[in-house]
């Protein structure tokens, strides 16, 4: 037997976007970015591993006039047994992936035969995103030959995604075909002996959200990074013309640098970094910080969410006056970024990741690569990648003293410094490589393809319904938290009923305060946090905000005013800023002194359109009009389709009450806010809980059946 025939075939399948061996034109649509780039370079790595024989990555033969020749040619070699092959289906023009879906049983058959024709099948057929996992089952089952999927994103997750956009649930389906998506991905999951993602919590969180997951089927392989471009400064770093660019506005130029690198997005959580630095003197003194925040020209041309964040970074350094110690460079090129961790390496700086929230990491691996010791939010993907470069520190995002402590103690000990920085040289080639991820991946599909390993599949059910048909809405302070053993029989119970039953927490709590308090009881990331009393909605897994949500309530919204018009409110005292946002006025109230009403016919008097809500007795909060718990959550039960009747809201005090009131299946746990909400005790369909906390939420839940009362939708 000779020495092709003992090594692997595979086929890589990627239908959409536009897919060629040199210049890929990442960002030129929707369909030609990461997955792209992903699946060239893992085709080229491939072809170099020894135990691999021939790799062809097929895509859709593209003829349209609208771009280049080369995505026509049928075949183009790109390295030594690593080819594109060009199918065609559908349409010659290119389209995008969206209208792909009546086209790829075609594509399907002409692959079908070109694989026939050939004088050796795949061992191996790895599909990528979900319109090639549709292919891809299909062949697996025609031809015999095992399935290895990756999904690159989800349509399950995606549609969170989009209906926080502002498009609504009819819109999703209607542009984005959506539900031939999800059961396509059900399919794909169905038939796959393997699924290979970038990171655990890619599993825990999002796959796991399918009826045909199955734990024993998923396995993590971080996609390998570029080390010809990721680099360690050579020492002649500080002479390049991007050194005076990155610190012409720094006093103290020759100090490390302390290097962020994100999107101007609130979630990457960039003005706690900021305020760890202003309220540490010694970091200081020890360090610069530059912050690379996308690009701009004008902060008022972004879009409302980076406005938002810009205001609160140029805010937060105000207030530690550090100008001249912080720097935020207007631009930057994409083919700089290497240079810039470079740099900040040369200076015998830190890379710091503060988000609250980061899936992989992918800037933390090139970091680490350019010789940059790293400190990163302990939230998902950074805890994989430190523990296995071991070099750098989790912080608590939510805790600025903690991403002060870590800095500083990597800044002052050289000798950590150097040792951390080897560390993730080292690790990067080590996990993180092109080489280290083919090596990885062949040891997970050469057992598949000799038939030696196989998944034993666990029984799976199918839900009748495609989408989550009810859902459990919660406060936060009186129910969830007061009870830990109850609040673990709740977080068991909604674990069970995850793929039938949205979970979501409403509080009056900012979002930092609100992850705070979470993560100390140890409460799981709900699938919908409403926050802030209503004003802001955001969606798991990665916190996405409702944009939509915003845009509609800022309808004659105009604070200044407000705050203008009570100022010398009698029994009204402001709380503190951090209490504050954009759509909440919070006051502590006396209401002995305060009259609620009179502030209520003040505000109207003076042609202030505002929502005025009092909990715990002494909490006012005023929101826009149009904003509340119970506005909220309409919306969302709108926007998810869930009818209000398959809702069920644990509401404890004031604020809790509109959301109680209605359609939705309320109840009123036992140590709730008594005066606040005695009026409810009226209105029949409103249970009210014997037992306390979490335990009288389970109560409320089995009065009411509320699993059983829809049974269809969790039929095998």
């Amino acid at each position: 037997m000779n020495e092709q025939s003992t090594s692997l075939y595979i086929v890589l399948v990627s239908i959409h976007g536009l897919i060629r061996g040199n210049d890929l034109e990442l960002g030129r649509d929707a369909d030609t970015g990461g997955q792209t780039l992903y699946v060239l370079e893992l085709a080229r790595a491939l072809g170099r591993h020894p135990g691999v024989g021939r790799v062809d990555l097929v895509t859709r033969s593209v003829t349209d006039p609208s771009v280049s020749d080369d995505y026509a040619r049928p075949v183009e070699t790109i390295a030594p047994g690593v080819q594109i092959v060009r199918i065609p289906a559908g349409p010659e023009e290119y389209v995008p992936k969206e209208q792909l879906w009546d086209h790829l049983d075609n594509f399907a058959d002409n692959l079908t035969e070109v694989l026939r024709s050939n004088d050796r099948l795949p061992d191996i057929i790895h599909s990528h995103y979900a319109d090639a996992g549709y292919v891809g089952a299909h062949l697996a089952n025609v031809l015999g030959i095992p399935l290895v999927h990756t999904g690159h994103s989800l349509g399950r997750v995606k549609r969170s995604r989009l209906l926080a956009g502002g498009l609504t649930a009819s819109d999703v389906e209607e542009r984005y075909n959506m539900a031939r998506r999800i059961e396509a991905e059900e399919m794909t999951l169905a038939v796959a002996e393997r699924i290979i993602t970038s990171t655990h919590q890619e599993i825990e969180e999002q796959y796991e959200l399918y009826d045909h997951y199955q734990p024993d089927q998923m396995r993590v392989v971080p996609p390998g990074t570029n080390l010809q471009k990721f680099i360690p400064p050579s020492g002649t770093e500080r002479d390049d013309p991007l050194f005076e660019t990155l610190v012409r506005t720094l006093k103290e130029p020759d100090k490390p640098i302390i290097l962020a690198l994100s999107r101007p997005d609130r979630r990457k959580n960039i003005a706690a970094l900021i305020e760890a630095y202003g309220s540490s003197p010694k970091l200081r003194q020890q360090a610069n910080l530059v912050i690379i925040a996308g690009n701009r020209d004008d902060i008022d041309d972004l879009d409302e969410g980076a406005q938002e964040v810009f205001h609160e970074l140029l805010v937060t350094i105000d207030r530690y006056d550090l100008y001249g110690r912080v720097a935020m460079p207007k631009h930057h090129r994409r083919d700089q970024v290497p240079m810039i961790y470079r740099i900040a390496a040369a200076t015998g700086g830190v890379f710091v990741n503060p988000a609250l929230t980061e899936p992989f990491g992918l800037t933390l691996i090139e970091a680490a690569a350019s010789g940059l010791p790293i400190v990163a939010t302990e939230d998902g993907g950074p805890r994989d990648i430190i523990g296995n470069c071991g070099n750098g520190f989790l912080i608590d995002p939510l805790e600025p003293s903690t991403i002060a402590d870590a800095l500083s103690g990597l800044l002052e000990d050289r000798a950590l410094w150097e040792r951390l920085a080897r560390n993730g040289i080292e690790g990067v080639r080590e996990h993180y490589s092109w080489e280290a991820h083919t090596v990885r991946y062949v040891q997970i599909v050469k057992p598949i393809a000799q038939r030696s390993e196989q998944l034993v599949r666990r029984p799976v059910r199918r839900r009748s319904k495609l989408y989550c048909d009810r859902a459990i809405v919660s406060e936060l302070d009186l129910n969830l938290i007061g009870d830990d053993a109850s609040l673990r029989q709740l977080i068991a119970l909604l674990r069970r009923h995850r793929k039938t039953t949205r979970f979501a927490i409403a509080t009056g709590r900012r979002l930092d305060s609100a992850l705070k308090l979470m993560k100390k009881h140890a409460i799981p990331e709900p699938d919908i946090l409403i926050a802030s009393s209503g004003t802001e909605i955001y969606y798991a897994p990665e916190l996405t905000a409702d944009i939509a949500w915003s845009r509609h309530i800022d309808h004659q919204w105009t604070p200044h005013k407000i705050r203008e018009i009570l100022d010398d409110f009698p029994g009204l005292t402001m709380q503190p800023k951090t209490e504050q946002s954009r759509f909440k006025l919070s006051y502590y109230i006396d209401p002995g002194i305060a009259d609620i009403e009179e502030i209520k016919r003040l505000l109207h008097r003076e042609e202030q359109s505002a929502h005025i809500q009092i909990a715990f007795g002494q909490y006012l909060d005023i929101l826009p009009q149009r904003a509340s718990k119970g506005m909220a959550l309409r919306y969302i039960a709108d926007r998810w389709q869930i009818p209000l009747e398959q809702v069920f809201v644990a509401g404890g005090s004031g604020a809790d009450e509109d959301m109680m009131r209605g359609n939705t299946l309320a109840a009123v746990v036992a140590n709730r806010h008594h005066e606040e909400l005695s009026q409810l005790e009226d209105i029949e369909h409103i249970y009210f809980a014997e037992k306390a906390y979490a335990d009288g939420i389970l109560e409320a839940l089995e009065f009411y059946h509320f699993f059983d009362r829809q049974k269809d939708s969790d039929v095998s």
